[in-house]
């Protein structure tokens, strides 16, 4: 999982926005006494670059350099023990995080981490499956909608409990769903999900039927955590807003999910789950689940590598190159739902007057300029140089990962990188080369500078990289920019006042695309819209996918929103970017990818894999699962062999140099690049 990521229920969405934190590294001293690591020194010297005024470390970059050191510093090897954990009379998975959960309360938390903790203690009326996220059962075992649309019954299965014995029944949904509907602060993170439903209610105990006064054609979807009304009913309006959710004089919180949370809060930096086994979804082959926090993923890979945790989350491509292969781990680049984009200023405005706000140049208004720019973005180039392979080049706003909903431009509307074209473009709209080779107006006054707006506290810089490349390229079209760098929360701000003429950032699109939809429409400007896009014909397909009840119409007409963003080009979308996760699979086996094939294994869309992955000695063939991450064998107690020690330092110093070669050859131009 990628740091710091969260949730932005102010604005509204059901969208998770990007946000980074910061990641540094202290140096690493080496020593002459090694040629692989003297040449290790100079590379990783020589990756620093000062620019845009303030100098920045490749946090990814020394990560990778640090693993190296401890690969080929003696007692840090792979030394995890070689006895399963199923050996010891309890089983414990520690997953390691770099971010923290900020809180258990599911009405309040944002951090991601804070949804993983969800998740293993409370269910969902429907839950979400591992092949494409679509819904499935999950306390309801069916649901159906009236022809109208303005009906949903759902049935809930009986004999399900709370943790504390209480039985759970529909009246606790509903009570849960009318709480979101009650307002702040139960609506924060969830209203979204039931807008337009005007009243839940339990007729009986396996009943639950939602009321709406227009389709929504985003249910079943719920993702809301169910609570016990029995534990929640005592918790006021005002004590919501401080409500920990946390265990108090050594009992767990009462939920009904696969584990039990017996210790922790929220902040910490460790958090112990003991497995339900009463959970109706079967009992978890795993006793205990722990969190372990990280200040940056350099430390948590180390402590990976030497049997401390069982899991590292969100680790750089450089780190996963680094681990493939190597004994008794498994590592990959999982295929995530986020989408990476340059994004514009289409005409930010006084929302109650309308009035133009802020200082956008004139040329960023124009979507045929915008468009023109479609083909000035190399995406391959960002993918290998700036995301060092780890992602896919991107077009539109839904990710791969979701093929009924994403819209694949055809091959003589898709973006390619292209300057020709891009500058016969621009030609055409009016804007020419002046005597002085630079670009004009179409009424000939001089375009400017274009502000290109970068995140500083991107992870590894790739806000930063992705807008180094993309001034270079606007300069071949005869287009002067600069890279403007701003804290996440700097940018938003500037965003807002509609400061800006183009920017770097990210989006996290969930299973169902209304959210990301409905942040491109004009209701959303002075709010979730950062890129201020208005387009009426495209709000009028908004508003008919979202109460289309035809699956087939609605994706028709969901492709359909993505070819008008595509060619009024709010955004330009440029990468998919991966998630990097390792396991030690000699200890831990059967973790399916979600979506199936190809994506993460932790960190999904509910609690499967904590529920099915078991110890390595128990794994089988994982109940038939062939997408599941098999054992494999255990590391040598003893440490590799020197001739593994320099493989491994060459094959990451190779990469690092990869790296390096990116980084310094920045400054060169991009045609002495290809």
């Amino acid at each position: 999982m990628r740091t710091g990521r969260v949730v932005v229920p102010p604005l509204g969405s059901q969208v998770l926005r990007q946000l980074w934190r910061r990641v540094t590294h202290p140096g690493v001293g080496i020593g002459a006494r090694h040629a692989v690591l003297a040449m290790l020194e100079r590379l990783t010297s020589r990756l620093r670059r000062t620019g845009h005024g303030s100098q920045r470390t490749p946090a990814r970059a020394l990560a990778a350099a640090a693993l190296v050191i401890a690969f080929l510093t003696p007692g840090i090897a792979l030394t995890g023990s070689s006895t399963p954990a199923a050996a010891a009379d309890k089983t414990t998975f520690t997953v390691g995080f770099v971010s923290e959960v900020d809180s258990f309360n599911p009405f309040l938390g944002f951090q991601s981490e804070s949804y993983e903790a969800w998740a293993l203690t409370y269910d969902l009326m429907i839950n979400y499956s591992m092949k494409d996220m679509s819904p499935e059962p999950g306390l309801a075992t069916k649901w159906s909608t009236s022809d109208n649309g303005l009906t949903w019954t759902f049935d809930i299965r009986s004999g399900v409990k709370w943790s504390d014995g209480q039985p759970l029944t529909a009246r606790d949904i509903a009570f849960t769903y009318n709480r979101v509907l009650s307002g702040p602060p139960w609506s924060t993170n969830w209203a979204s999900y039931l807008k337009g439903v005007t009243s839940v209610t339990a007729p009986d105990a396996t009943h639950v039927v939602l009321k709406l006064n227009k389709p929504n054609s985003v249910l079943p979807l719920l993702p809301i955590p169910i609570v016990p009304e029995h534990i929640w009913k005592n918790v006021s309006d005002s004590e919501a807003k401080s409500y920990s959710a946390e265990p108090k004089n050594g009992q767990p919180v009462v939920g009904s999910g696969p584990f039990r949370f017996v210790e922790g809060t929220a902040g910490g930096s460790t958090y112990r789950f003991e497995k339900n086994p009463d959970y109706w979804g079967g009992t978890p082959h795993i006793d205990e689940v722990v969190f372990r926090i990280y200040k940056s993923a350099d430390p948590m890979v180390q402590a990976l590598i030497k049997g401390e945790i069982d899991f590292a989350e969100d680790i750089s491509p450089l780190q996963v190159k680094s681990l493939q292969g190597q004994p008794g781990i498994t590592a990959h680049n999982g295929n995530g739902v986020l989408f990476d984009e340059i994004a514009f200023n289409t005409g930010s405005v006084d929302t109650k007057t309308g009035k133009p706000i802020g200082d956008p140049n004139p040329a960023v208004l124009d979507p045929k300029f915008r468009q023109a720019l479609g083909y000035a973005i190399d995406h391959d180039q960002l993918v290998r140089k700036v995301y060092q392979g780890a992602g896919l080049p991107g077009d539109t706003i839904i990710p791969p990962s979701y093929p009924n909903w994403k819209w694949n431009p055809p091959p003589d509307q898709a973006f390619s990188f292209d300057l020709e074209k891009a500058g016969q473009l621009l030609d055409a709209a009016g804007y020419k080369k002046g005597s002085d080779g630079l670009r004009t107006m179409p009424d000939g006054s001089p375009i400017g500078t274009i502000r290109l707006a970068a995140r500083s506290d991107s992870s590894a810089d790739t806000s930063v990289n992705t807008m180094d490349y993309f001034k270079e390229w606007l300069a071949d079209l005869g287009i002067k920019a600069e890279v403007v760098t701003y804290t996440s929360g700097r940018l938003t701000e500037v965003i807002l006042d509609g400061n800006f003429d183009a920017f770097q950032w990210d989006w996290y699109v969930e299973p169902d695309p209304d959210g990301m939809l409905n942040i491109m429409t004009c209701g959303q400007r002075g709010g979730s819209s950062d890129s201020w896009y208005c387009n009426k014909k495209y709000d009028a397909l908004y508003a008919k996918q979202h109460s289309e009840q035809d699956l087939a119409k609605r994706e028709a007409e969901v492709k359909q929103m993505q070819q008008i963003l595509y060619t009024d080009s709010p955004y330009l979308v440029t990468v998919y970017p991966t998630t990097g996760e390792a396991v030690r699979s000699d200890k831990f086996a059967c973790f399916q990818p979600q979506p199936d094939p190809g994506g993460v294994w932790l960190v999904q869309y509910g609690a499967h894999n904590y529920i099915n992955a078991r110890p390595a000695d128990q794994a089988g063939n994982c109940d038939g699962v062939a997408s599941a991450i098999g054992a494999t064998k255990a590391a040598d107690s003893g440490g590799a062999s020197s001739g593994f020690w320099i493989g491994a330092g060459i094959a990451v110093v190779v990469l690092i140099a990869a790296g390096g070669f990116v980084l310094i050859r920045r400054r060169s131009t991009v045609g002495e690049r290809e």
